[in-house]
């Protein structure tokens, strides 16, 4: 409808859960932290102990589900995961669905009718099989809030089942405000003293709010302005509240409204009229409105026809599956998630200079094919100088180490934040490289010769396919794989990071250095998952230069859009 006359190529406020307008902000990225950190103790890959609950709560729309198929792409593959989203349920009904999703098969019941005990027999035997295999199970109840009290009580039962070294079953919920209010009643202390994480979804903040409508937009093909103005942004944020379900659905029908009475761009009285049809709120109507109010009306009507006709076309609507791989555009959204302890304060970013928009082809003959050359001009962001010959053993001389990696992406360049050195390959010719300054929402900037360029996200994908090189300071006493019972220097360096992070300190006492142990290795595989690195526990350049950009060290750090 409207999405050719704003410049668009789809609708980009549409209420599907479509993982190419994943956007994560910093409270997804805690919210995912925590449910991350707390099914880590389920996995024996990770040595935890396991039971429990783990439980992530949010208001209608706040994106709990966004933060559940984030979750599910990342639980490791030798994880079982059992998923109930209809919750109202009967205590049998619930073992029933539990062992179903398991693929549990009963052996046939004396009566016919397979009894309480019966589930749960079968339940701890495929438990017992699945540790005896190394395996793990995870049960996720979404809309937990609709949880019965003698399921509640069931549920409880079910984290039991053990054996003399861990229990087998770590349960997840997720649901509204009020399953917070249901775990503080007195007969449901036993269950709430075993929630082991815990977290509320806050909504966004007003900045976060214009991110989502730039991001959301941006995937649907805008390269300009944003078609709202600064007073409709803030408009939006008081009345969607900063939850995203309502900021898609009143920016989708002002723009449609916008689009009805020929307006280029979205105002606040658009905005106001938008949020009377889709809220049913009360707003002051200015006079002199009859002419728009039918504009809406006509727009809705031609939405319902279009909606019909898309309906008779398509037959019936595409089931959502649970079993969905975390696709590139669904993790190049926003950085991934910083664990959510961290005490330190953030380290305000350096304002990105005004840079001409360039397209790729125009700038690609005047990137360097030669490597070092790359070198060279990233070189001055760590104060190494710009003409030495060999620029990697120039590094080696001031403690400095020249790192590169392949199948990179976005989001990690992004919580990486680091300058660096972008490897960019066309259909033909040799490779060239170009230094990576500055990321903005929907732009990258490139220096060339100590000038700024800057380029399309969209049009960078294109080029650059995940090599990526940049200068990187090992910790004192560094060495590449390191063996269990390491000491010394670069593991107090990494047990006080983490502990910035999860609240854990590890500090030496005397006579007892801190060890590179199961414990450590642990934690390591934890921040490791919620960072998106491989999550092996071994502490490589990566996983110390995650946690030096987490803690806001000192490493050089891209340039941002100013504030």
């Amino acid at each position: 409808m409207y999405t050719a006359h704003f410049g668009l190529s789809q609708d980009p406020f549409s209420i599907a859960p479509d993982p190419r307008y994943l956007f994560m902000s910093e409270r997804h990225r805690e919210a995912l932290a925590h449910l991350l950190f707390g099914v880590a103790g389920s996995s024996q890959a990770t040595g935890g102990t396991g039971g429990g609950f783990v439980l992530l709560t949010g208001d209608i729309g706040a994106g709990k589900t966004t933060i559940c198929r984030c979750f599910l792409a990342q639980i490791p593959p030798n994880c079982h995961v059992a998923y109930i989203f209809n919750p109202k349920l009967s205590v049998l009904e619930l073992l029933q669905s539990i062992c179903e999703e398991f693929h549990i098969v009963l052996k046939a019941a004396r009566s016919g009718t397979p009894t309480v005990k019966d589930y749960i027999d079968a339940l701890n035997s495929f438990l017992l099989q699945s540790h005896a295999a190394g395996q793990s199970s995870v049960l996720i109840i979404d809309e937990a809030q609709n949880l019965a009290a003698d399921v509640l009580e069931q549920l409880r039962l079910l984290t039991n089942l053990e054996t003399n070294e861990r229990k087998l079953l770590q349960i997840v919920l997720i649901g509204q405000p009020e399953l917070r209010d249901m775990l503080a009643r007195p007969e449901l202390e036993q269950l709430a003293q075993r929630v082991v994480a815990r977290f509320h979804l806050d909504a966004l903040s007003i900045a976060e709010t214009r991110q989502y409508i730039g991001h959301r937009l941006g995937v649907a093909g805008q390269t300009g302005a944003l078609p709202f103005d600064e007073k409709a942004l803030q408009r939006i944020h008081h009345l969607a509240r900063g939850v995203p379900r309502r900021i898609n659905l009143l920016c989708g029908r002002a723009l449609l409204g916008a689009w009805a009475t020929g307006q280029s761009r979205v105002n606040r009285k658009v905005v106001d009229k938008a949020a009377a049809e889709v809220f049913a709120t009360d707003t002051a109507q200015a006079p002199g409105t009859k002419r728009e109010r039918v504009g809406y009306a006509l727009a809705g009507t031609a939405l319902l026809a279009a909606l019909a006709l898309l309906a008779f076309q398509l037959g019936t609507p595409s089931n959502e599956t649970r079993s969905t791989a975390q696709p590139a555009a669904a993790t190049a959204q926003a950085p991934a998630p910083q664990s959510p302890a961290s005490a330190v304060p953030p380290q305000p970013a350096a304002a990105l200079p005004a840079a001409a928009l360039e397209d790729m082809p125009t700038l690609w003959p005047r990137l360097p094919a030669d490597l070092d050359s790359a070198w060279r001009e990233l070189a001055p962001d760590w104060k190494l100088p710009a003409t030495s010959a060999a620029p990697c053993l120039t590094a080696s001389a001031q403690q400095l180490q020249c790192y590169r990696a392949s199948k990179l992406t976005l989001p990690l360049l992004r919580q990486l934040n680091r300058p660096g050195i972008l490897t960019l390959r066309a259909a033909q010719g040799p490779a060239v490289h170009a230094v990576l300054a500055g990321l903005s929402d929907q732009t990258a900037t490139l220096r060339l010769a100590g000038r700024l360029h800057s380029v399309r996200l969209l049009d960078l994908a294109q080029w650059w396919h995940g090599d990526f090189a940049t200068y990187w300071q090992p910790p004192p006493g560094y060495s590449s794989g390191l063996p269990d019972g390491s000491t010394g220097p670069a593991i107090d360096w990494l047990a006080n990071r983490l502990g910035q992070l999860d609240g854990i300190r590890a500090a030496a006492t005397a006579g007892t250095p801190v060890v590179l142990d199961a414990a450590l290795r642990t934690r390591v595989r934890t921040f490791q998952q919620a960072r998106s690195i491989t999550p092996d526990g071994q502490p490589g350049p990566m996983t110390f230069m995650q946690l030096e950009s987490a803690t806001q060290g000192q490493a050089p750090r891209l340039l941002t859009e100013p504030q």
